[in-house]
């Protein structure tokens, strides 16, 4: 609800400050007195789109400030928490224009963008009026509040979840179909790449073995002569005969030596097991250098092969063999791919048909209360003197979506058996205003969170009608609050706060204020809106006549 409004420096406001009350509030006042400016000024705060030029002509910046008061689960509570900002039970939302044009908001004291402003205000204020596109005669909107005339709340929660569960199980089979088409493209790469592997079955490391095994006999040739020739050195005719002689000769004198030989011959011992152990190992590698020529050849080949698979598949030579398993398992995608397809189809088959269901059943919601809301507004319609028009809720197929399968759009015709067409499209001025009224007055339910603002919807229209207009706003406001801005006494009457628009001149300066009224001052303000200018004894009788009813 609103509670308080301040206004400064706005066109031709100075400085005002408004607080509102629950139920019915009147804004009344002569043409051009300002009314319009405080909506202007409330849309401003409120982030709405309006006019360019705003700041009083000589002021550095306008500001408004718009306090509302927000009870626990107010839907405003979740898009503070939302966007960071502080919450509770009282929003204050400041904006100022400086003469540049440069804007700033303020929410609770912590700057906001604009976007966050009208967020809050789709939560905050609905404002009807003839030229209103934001509210009721938007066709954007008209599916919305069918569904929550009807409560289908339930059914929306089912569409929304099959729509969602449909989506999955769609993309689930677009990606098994995209797996398996791209495995199919090059089945036949796979199926040669697979065997040619299988074929050479190259092994982890046998690389590098192949390798060094071609080096050792490219170079065996040259080396083997001289290994041979050390190998010589080592035997019977070279060092061991040699360390064998010079120990026996060591020994037999040994026991003369007085210990003076024990340790060379300790030593020399030693070197002769050092010594066998090296010609173990010559002719280790003297075997290993001998070859056959073809086995080099058949080496080459095979380690040929197997770098050129690597570079072929752009694998390390390691990898080859995981590579093939690889290659394998693709090719097992395909045997497991027809059968992945089919359940992919039965899963969307089985979502589709439940979306179907869901979305049917809220089909048919939306139909039997679209018969509910046009019978209900034919109720309001003849007591506001339209009782020749037909109102139709219009609902026709639409794509399918997560909203279900409907279009919806409110449509009037001004007489039986003229053409029915959009409210705005068809309806007069005065015509307009009372179907507005007639349907919010249908479809506000129990929803008392906004503050409801009516800029000068009874236009067009007097007497028992006005009269009749001003009961319903009253019907409206009971639990809630309704602002109206109104050319019509019958309606000013109905209202529990009164509040009048006027302009004066300040040092050659035209400001315009708004004054509460008392109740000997609503007698006069109504009784000029009934007379005009002058105030007659006569409108004064009506005006309390108007009050009591």
């Amino acid at each position: 609800m609103l509670r308080a409004l301040d206004i400064r420096d706005m066109l031709i406001i100075d400085r005002l400050e408004l607080t509102f009350q629950p139920g019915l509030n009147a804004l009344t006042g002569e043409t051009g007195a300002g009314k319009s400016i405080l909506l202007d000024s409330l849309g401003f705060v409120l982030g709405w789109r309006g006019r360019a030029e705003l700041v009083r002509q000589g002021a550095a910046q306008g500001e408004v400030v718009a306090e509302f008061e927000l009870p626990e689960g107010h839907p405003a509570h979740a898009i503070l928490t939302e966007a960071g900002l502080p919450g509770g039970s009282e929003l204050i939302l400041r904006r100022v224009n400086t003469a540049e044009g440069r804007k700033t908001a303020w929410v609770n004291d912590r700057r906001c963008s604009g976007e966050v402003l009208r967020a809050l205000s789709e939560t905050l204020v609905e404002l009807h009026g003839q030229h209103d596109d934001r509210g009721l005669l938007n066709p954007r909107g008209h599916r919305g509040m069918l569904d929550a005339y009807a409560g289908a709340e339930p059914q929306l929660a089912a569409v929304r979840a099959a729509w969602t569960e449909m989506a999955r199980a769609r993309k689930a089979l677009a990606e098994t179909e995209a797996a398996v088409a791209a495995v199919r493209s090059v089945e036949e790469f796979l199926r040669h790449s697979v065997a040619e592997l299988d074929k050479l079955d190259p092994q982890p490391g046998e690389d590098a073995e192949l390798d060094a095994r071609r080096r050792m006999m490219q170079g065996s040739e040259r080396i083997r002569d001289d290994v041979a020739r050390a190998f010589a050195m080592l035997g019977g005719d070279g060092a061991e005969g040699a360390m064998a002689d010079a120990l026996r000769w060591l020994e037999g004198v040994a026991d003369r030596a007085e210990g003076q030989l024990d340790e060379p011959l300790a030593a020399l011992g030693r070197a002769l097991i050092e010594l066998g152990e090296a010609q173990d190992g010559v002719t280790a590698c003297l075997e290993a250098l001998d070859f056959n020529p073809a086995e080099l050849e058949q080496t080459e080949e095979r380690l040929f092969a197997i770098r050129a698979l690597a570079r072929k598949h752009d694998v390390a030579p390691d990898d080859l063999s995981g590579y093939a398993d690889t290659l394998r398992a693709r090719l097992g995608q395909l045997e497991a791919g027809d059968a992945d397809l089919a359940d992919r189809r039965v899963a969307v088959q089985a979502a589709q048909a439940t979306y179907n269901a869901a979305a049917e059943a809220l089909s048919a919601l939306r139909r039997e209360a679209a018969g509910r809301l046009d019978a209900a507004v034919m109720a309001e319609l003849a007591p506001l003197k339209m009782e020749r028009a037909v109102f139709q809720t219009q609902i026709t197929p639409a794509d399918p979506g997560p909203e279900g399968q409907d279009a919806v759009a409110f449509t009037v015709a001004t007489n039986p058996g003229a053409p029915s067409g959009p409210l705005n499209k068809i309806a007069s001025g005065g015509e307009l205003s009372r179907f507005l009224l007639a349907l919010k007055v249908c479809l506000s339910g129990d929803d008392s969170t906004r503050t409801m603002i009516f800029d000068e919807i009874d236009r067009g229209v007097g007497g028992a009608t006005a009269d009749a207009v001003g009961r319903r706003l009253a019907a409206l406001a009971q639990g809630g609050q309704v602002l109206v801005v109104t050319h019509s006494p019958q309606v000013a009457a109905r209202a529990a706060h009164h509040w009048r628009v006027q302009k004066h001149v300040t040092d050659g300066q035209t400001l315009s204020t708004v004054l509460p009224l008392s109740e000997p001052d609503r007698i006069d303000e109504i009784a000029r809106m009934v007379s005009g200018d002058v105030i007659t004894d006569e409108a004064r009788a009506a005006a309390r006549s108007l009050l009591q009813a």
